[in-house]
């Protein structure tokens, strides 16, 4: 492949990426960051009629303004009738990005706005795909058919990958999603994950007068937690040669307002949100099983002056599946292949977040994830590696064009 193929605008890959900084879209508010997107597309010279957006909001039970962003790229060259290669990223920040103003300072883009985050979680991954179409369109580079997704709601649960319905993709044979901090990773697997709610339910008292009337849901969750730290599955888990996490984010009462009501009432519903972790998806499970029977035992013990005791509802969701691909699959030579084309050694890894390549594994699509300059995500002092920015763009036209 000659050199050309690496070659970027670097100037104007930068300048897509402080345009999309500075457009708000935190998680289930994409509207206005997909429409970014589009434009800037339409600039780049991708025609209106293979850009649509689909459905997905529609699917996904928790608010979306907007579908995840398709664009289908037809094959140009030897290899326009090829199996179709998947790029893709998201479009959401996390809330912590509202209000983010981005400023050029170096090599690198920081935030003028205190207290936010920037958002190159994922906006750079945005600026990628954009800057990959743009110079095929500007160099005329052949390659195979390509399809572009931007999902949604990524930062709130992978729902956008999750929910995209395969078919639309147009049956990719591999997929390189950029979503991460150094362009030479190439991350090959992800851990899995349960979220799990339970609802506590006991009965008011007054906690002066008459507090063996009541059933402190208080006590109920405090009993379980205790149960669950002694036996070992509260936070880092390891047993049996097997290891994962586990955590309650939340503990709250009523649309998610303080549990309880005043010191002198026995507490009556308690509402508790968590989450289990592991790359082994039995044991995944077997976490989230440990909670609710250590909430199931805990509301069986704490009973009023009648005997009557609490009850609990615990339901538990799938969040992502875990997945290992191997060191010698097509889509990580390719991967490894592309990183040294670059002149740099792939890192091949595994991570303990989830990814949207948890959701395209699952559909069938196996998918390899990169950095792109990502740092100090979902903090104050979040802020983008032009150079690793670059790098990422130079290694999606190596992919695209098989370099």
């Amino acid at each position: 492949m000659p050199a050309a193929a690496f070659d970027v605008d670097t100037q104007a890959a930068v300048g897509r990426l402080m345009r999309f900084l500075a457009v708000e879209g935190v998680t289930g508010r994409e509207a206005a960051i997909g429409q970014e997107v589009v434009a800037a597309l339409k600039e780049a010279g991708v025609p209106a009629r293979v850009i649509l957006f689909d459905d997905a909001h529609h699917r996904i039970p928790e608010p979306t303004q907007t579908g995840n962003l398709i664009v289908k790229l037809p094959g140009v060259g030897p290899a326009r009738d090829a199996p179709p290669v998947l790029f893709m990223t998201h479009l959401d920040t996390v809330p912590l990005c509202a209000g983010a103003k981005p400023k050029l300072h170096g090599k690198r883009i920081v935030n003028a706005t205190d207290g936010a985050a920037l958002g190159g979680d994922n906006r750079t991954g945005c600026a990628v795909l954009v800057t990959l179409a743009a110079e095929l369109a500007r160099q005329k580079l052949p390659h195979p058919p390509l399809t572009l997704l931007f999902t949604v709601r990524e930062e709130s649960g992978l729902y956008g990958a999750k929910y995209v319905n395969p078919a639309d993709l147009g049956g990719p044979a591999v997929g390189f999603n950029f979503d991460g901090r150094d362009a030479g990773d190439v991350i090959v697997g992800a851990i899995g994950a349960d979220r799990w709610t339970v609802d506590i339910r006991g009965k008011a008292s007054h906690a002066g007068v008459a507090p063996e009337r009541g059933v402190s849901s208080t006590m109920i969750v405090s009993l379980a937690l205790a149960e669950v730290f002694s036996g070992g599955w509260w936070g880092k888990v390891v047993k049996d040669g097997r290891e994962g996490t586990s955590n309650v984010g939340v503990v709250s009462g009523t649309d998610g307002k303080p549990a309880g009501d005043a010191t002198n009432v026995v507490t009556d519903f308690v509402h508790v949100k968590g989450e289990s972790r592991s790359h082994d998806a039995k044991f995944v499970r077997e976490i989230t099983a440990a909670f609710k029977a250590a909430f199931a035992s805990a509301a069986a013990k704490v009973r009023d002056h009648e005997g009557r005791p609490g009850k609990v509802t615990f339901g538990s969701r799938l969040d992502y599946v875990p997945f290992r691909i191997r060191d010698d699959a097509p889509v990580v030579r390719r991967a490894a292949a592309a990183v040294r084309a670059l002149g740099r050694e792939p890192n091949l890894r595994v991570t303990n977040g989830g990814l949207d390549a948890n959701w395209m594994v699952k559909h069938g699509i196996p998918t390899v994830t990169f950095g792109a300059g990502q740092n100090e995500i979902h903090t104050v002092k979040e802020y983008v590696d032009l150079s690793e920015f670059e790098a990422a763009c130079r290694l999606a036209v190596a992919l695209a064009t098989g370099a």
